[in-house]
């Protein structure tokens, strides 16, 4: 049978912070931690949708303990004034998943100039862990999550030289290297942080029947955003299903930090640990994004921790 959501230990006590926690994953993955009775903070760009995730949830855990904060991982400025927020009223976090993307848009970019996967999905996500660490590691024993995709392996030259790819920008490409940036970005944080207790994962959702596809097609329409979206339509697992990954990540005590969570047949199935291959395990490249990362947002570890 393999693992599933009644494996998820009791969480009472705990706290979890899931960026895009009003749909699909991100409300799957919100769900089942007030299920099992954590503190949820949903992290969302649209409060309405926000609210209505909430609703969903109560309907299913009349006890869910739940936090709804705006957050628009396009704006650092945002980013900052999400994380203030929540330390103010959650002296440590338990669990971060760093959930919420964008995928395949048209070329653009960020409120602080960057482009719009790479600003989003990898350094949004990087200054949102920054500004919360301190109280992570308050926790003792924290998990921060990060969502990859299969999309990894379309990153095409994955050139951090040009993370932004100005000059060279294709819709999947930059998904792809946002992709992949996500999940060395874990791998990395994991190797840094290890030693005072936090361990960091990457999960993979496989093909999951979520709004992303629908999202991709208003956005940028174009053949592979609608061959994706009936793809998925046709051979996609659920949004619950698909939240497997990072829930096993975050909750199983037996996880290991620095692992892959991913379906056990690549598109779908129950969560179990994959290894990435030796084209993404490449830890150069992992510090080199780190360096990356710390630059273009100004927070690096070494003033965090200080």
């Amino acid at each position: 049978m393999g693992w599933k959501a009644s494996d998820i230990p009791d969480l009472t006590g705990k706290v979890a912070v899931v960026t895009g926690g009003n749909g699909g994953l991100g409300l799957e993955t919100a769900r089942q931690l007030a299920a099992h009775g954590a503190r949820v903070v949903i992290g969302a760009r649209n409060m309405a949708k926000a609210e209505l995730a909430r609703a969903a949830i109560v309907a299913t855990a009349p006890d869910a303990l739940l936090e709804i904060r705006q957050l628009d991982l396009g704006s650092l400025a945002s980013v900052a004034e999400f994380a203030a927020a929540v330390k103010s009223t959650n002296p440590k976090i338990d669990m971060l998943f760093n959930n919420a993307g964008v995928m395949a848009v048209r070329e653009g970019t960020t409120a602080d100039g960057f482009e719009i996967q790479f600003g989003t999905n990898v350094l949004g996500h990087f200054a949102l862990t920054m500004h919360l660490l301190p109280v992570l590691l308050a926790a003792g024993t924290p998990r921060v999550v990060s969502t990859t995709s299969t999309a990894r392996f379309l990153a095409g030259r994955y050139d951090l030289s040009n993370p932004n790819m100005h000059g060279c920008y294709d819709a999947w490409d930059a998904y792809g290297m946002s992709k992949r940036a996500d999940l060395q970005f874990a791998f990395e944080l994991n190797r840094r942080l290890k030693e005072r207790g936090l361990t960091a994962y990457a999960a993979d959702p496989g093909f999951s029947k979520t709004d992303l596809q629908q999202a991709s097609v208003r956005a940028n329409g174009g053949f592979r955003q609608h061959f994706w979206r009936v793809t998925t339509a046709i051979m996609g697992q659920s949004a619950a299903m698909g939240a497997l990954p990072q829930l096993r990540a975050a909750t199983d005590p037996a996880a290991i930090g620095g692992t892959l969570y991913a379906p056990r047949w690549i598109i779908f199935g129950a969560p179990i640990v994959r290894g990435v291959g030796k084209k993404i395990d490449k830890p150069e490249q992992m510090v080199r994004l780190w360096e990356i990362a710390e630059r273009e947002t100004g927070l690096t570890l070494e003033a965090v921790l200080a």
